[in-house]
């Protein structure tokens, strides 16, 4: 059978096309700035395609400590923080979705709540603070462990599943933290995966937790050190520095490389999940 061409289909293939464009052209504009010539930068000759292509600026970032650092802390947070998320959340969905649960109704309805209503970002820091989190790993992780939306997501999840797989576990004496560990998180991948990208990527972005918990320079992760080598350029006096002579470093493709740097790691995670993610977002939805 022949496929047919409508207008519906010619309007939504340029809407996509052009959001592709939208999305990919930052990229692709800060790798052809941090790997041309210095030359050709300050001459803003540089669009899509780098010109005279140099190395000089990755040198620089993969040589500064600080970054090599910043990265072990990203890493740090975000492992340790998607596996406390994800388990909490899950655990979290999983009590949520039994019907035999009491007061499960009355305690979604709180954990939506929160979705709409929070304490604020003062009476926060003075929790996390009298708890002691301050300048520790633990601010980074616990603070923001749980989002509402991930876990009203995992509870849907849950709810969907067979009673087969409960019952099936019941007749071979399980209980309910082995039916959970051994039955249902198993069945789970396609939910986990998503959830855990949500999480990743979140606190791989995240720069407010660490602007309000962190002193130390050395708990800094990659987004802070953006935000100081972006603001350090925008008060900077010129555009350009000179280093080692005739050496010039272009503070646009300086801040662009590094910035490259830490992008591309999470965006290189996405490819090996991207088979559970639609799956499990659909079956997660929200369906009243």
């Amino acid at each position: 059978m022949k496929s047919k061409i409508s207008l519906f289909g010619i309007v939504n293939l340029l809407i996509m096309l052009l959001v592709i464009v939208v999305t990919l052209y930052p990229f692709i504009y800060m790798l052809a700035v941090s790997l041309s010539k210095d030359i050709y930068v300050m001459k803003g000759e540089i669009s899509f395609w780098p010109k005279g292509i140099n190395l000089k600026m990755y040198e620089l970032v993969f040589q500064d400590p600080k970054i090599w650092i910043s990265y072990k802390n990203t890493l740090i947070y975000v492992c340790l923080g998607t596996f406390i998320s994800v388990m909490i959340t899950a655990m979290g969905g999983y009590a949520l979705s039994r019907k035999d649960m009491k007061f499960h109704r009355s305690l979604t309805m709180l954990i939506v709540f929160t979705m709409f209503f929070s304490g604020g970002m003062i009476p926060t820091f003075l929790v996390v603070r009298s708890l002691g989190l301050i300048d520790t790993v633990w601010g980074m992780v616990l603070p923001g462990a749980v989002s509402t939306w991930n876990l009203i997501i995992m509870r849907t999840f849950f709810s969907n599943m067979p009673k087969e797989v409960e019952e099936s576990g019941r007749m071979d004496g399980l209980t309910d933290i082995g039916i959970f560990f051994r039955l249902v998180l198993p069945l789970s991948q396609a939910v986990i995966a998503t959830v855990s990208l949500f999480y990743a990527v979140g606190l791989w972005n995240n720069f407010l937790l660490p602007l309000l918990y962190l002193r130390d320079p050395n708990l800094f992760p990659l987004q802070v050190l953006l935000r100081n080598l972006v603001l350090a350029g925008n008060v900077a006096s010129g555009d350009v520095t000179r280093i080692g002579g005739d050496n010039l470093i272009v503070e646009d493709s300086l801040k662009f490389a590094t910035i490259m740097v830490s992008t591309l790691p999470i965006l290189l995670v996405y490819p090996f999940i991207q088979k559970y993610f639609v799956k499990g977002v659909m079956i997660g939805a929200v369906k009243g």
